[in-house]
């Protein structure tokens, strides 16, 4: 079973068990979040109305609050000796899905055991 979730303007397609980066979003290190889905795949069945999809709840579980690499931004304009350097590094929030609907995620040791 996996869903496809939204948050910070992007999509995602997440599984129980599931690591991945998000834009940051205000929760604390262990809080559990509920993420917002758009569609739920369950086998042959699946749930394209997102008004539908949304009685699955995604559940997910912040690991780390942290920041990108940073980005550079050049500005320049020729013969007008004009030239800006700026630089941009962009906060995110890693969370590992914990369920996804009835479906829940194996243990975290369990799985680096194989």
């Amino acid at each position: 079973m996996y869903a496809i979730v939204k948050t910070g303007g992007k999509q995602y397609k997440v599984a129980p068990g599931d690591v991945f980066s998000i834009e940051k979003i205000e929760a604390e290190v262990g809080d559990k979040v509920e993420l917002e889905t758009i569609c739920v795949v369950d086998g042959d069945k699946a749930e394209f109305d997102a008004s539908k999809a949304a009685a699955t709840k995604v559940i997910a579980e912040v690991i780390e609050q942290y920041k990108g690499k940073k980005q550079l931004v050049f500005k320049f304009k020729k013969r007008k000796n004009y030239k800006k350097l700026n630089g941009h590094r962009q906060n995110y929030t890693r969370v590992r899905v914990v369920s996804v609907g009835s479906e829940k995620a194996a243990a975290p040791a369990a799985r680096d055991a194989e």
